[in-house]
């Protein structure tokens, strides 16, 4: 059978590669993902697919579902298709959609006799909003049995770490004056920003191993010559526990007041977008990824904390059903987020990683929803992750 899920995937492969590079040359930011969206959608539907849009209220989003009338597991795939202001496609999403719709479709010609159902969540607004924790707010993803999904990278990797991440706006007020007629009239609001960089570079150097705090200023005044009233900055906060990231965010916090304390400016201090939880990845599902990688001959690196880690809110997900959230080559010396990385998702490198990761991604698939008692496996070892993890 897994021979015979391998050569549909080669079968299928020019009509997967033709959408994502259709998506890769059609880079959209969040939330305005209409043409990849659509793309993925025409996909799952021309293979017998019942598609679902406007998932969770968010308009690009879909749920697409494959029954054969036989009760089962219920198997998930997440799709990504949202790009990066500037560099399009430098996380590779082009392929993370169609891999997971692919290896979706794949599966679904095989299971005339084998009790289940696929369900291919389309998650918009990765990159900074969290889409699928908007989703899973509404309730999405708790249905599901399991959810795996393969990101491109320089490695592949049955393995991930990733940190807990929230965004921090800090907006300061101060008082307009002339700055070189009347400066002891104004509130320099910009110098509170200042200060609360200084503030965070010297926490930095005391927190948990592995954790970051980087920022922006986002407003600094509009001309030299008049004390700024407004100044704003966002810092990203990330560490590899929620709890820890909790002890970032309220230094984070204090460290803002005490720069408006020290200039006599007002602060206003909020969230922005969501909180993205660590990745959770589970045991079982991670063994039956690895048997797969190694049947298809692909080779593994053991990934290691000190590799480097972002953020994903599929961390969110795995916190919530039994999921992977793994990695897949395009090449050595690929570094996410440049625009040498988007070059490295198109053409024959993004060809390669798109075949490899959809018919791993089958197999698994397949593994999870024939093999006799393997998802109540998947179950206790999730429940036992959760136990530790917290």
């Amino acid at each position: 059978m897994k021979d015979d899920i391998i050569r549909t995937a080669d079968d299928l492969f020019d009509d997967l590669f033709e959408v994502s590079e259709f998506i890769h040359k059609n880079p959209e930011l969040a939330f305005k993902e209409f043409k990849s969206s659509s793309a993925l959608i025409d996909l799952l539907t021309r293979h017998g697919f019942e598609v679902e849009t406007c998932i969770g209220g968010i308009e690009t989003s879909f749920r697409a579902v494959y029954k054969n009338g036989r009760e089962g597991p219920k198997v998930g795939f997440c799709a990504e298709y949202d790009a990066l202001p500037d560099m399009g496609h430098a996380c590779g999403h082009n392929l993370i959609g169609t891999i997971s719709c692919g290896a979706a479709i794949c599966l679904s010609k095989h299971m005339e006799h084998i009790p289940g159902e696929l369900v291919v969540y389309g998650t918009p607004a990765e990159e900074g909003y969290g889409g699928k924790i908007l989703m899973a707010e509404k309730g999405c993803f708790k249905e599901l049995d399991t959810a795996m999904m393969l990101h491109p990278t320089s490695i592949s990797s049955v393995e991930d770490f990733s940190l807990a991440n929230y965004t921090l706006q800090m907006d300061f007020y101060g008082k307009p004056a002339h700055a070189a007629a009347a400066p002891q009239e104004g509130i320099n609001a910009l110098d509170a920003v200042l200060l609360t960089f200084q503030g965070a570079k010297a926490y930095k150097e005391h927190t948990q191993d592995f954790s970051r705090i980087h920022g922006i200023i986002t407003d600094g005044g509009k001309a030299t010559n008049i004390i700024v009233d407004h100044a704003q900055c966002q810092f990203s906060i990330r560490a590899l526990r929620t709890s820890h990231l909790e002890e970032i965010r309220s230094r984070m916090e204090d460290i803002a007041k005490g720069a408006a304390l020290m200039t006599g400016a007002a602060v206003e201090i909020t969230q922005q977008g969501r909180s993205y939880g660590p990745v959770m990845n589970n045991g079982v599902m991670k063994k039956l990824l690895r048997e797969n990688y190694t049947l298809l001959d692909e080779p593994l690196h053991e990934r290691i904390k000190e590799d480097g880690m972002g953020s994903t809110d599929m961390g969110n997900v795995t916190q919530i059903v039994p999921g992977f959230h793994a990695y897949i080559s395009v090449g050595e010396g690929a570094m996410t987020h440049t625009p040498g990385f988007t070059e490295a998702c198109t053409g024959e490198r993004g060809a390669r990683a798109l075949k490899v990761g959809c018919k791993a991604l089958a197999l698994t698939g397949y593994d999870l929803i024939s093999r006799p008692g393997v998802i109540e496996e998947v179950r206790q070892a999730f429940l036992r992750e959760k136990a530790a993890f917290s």
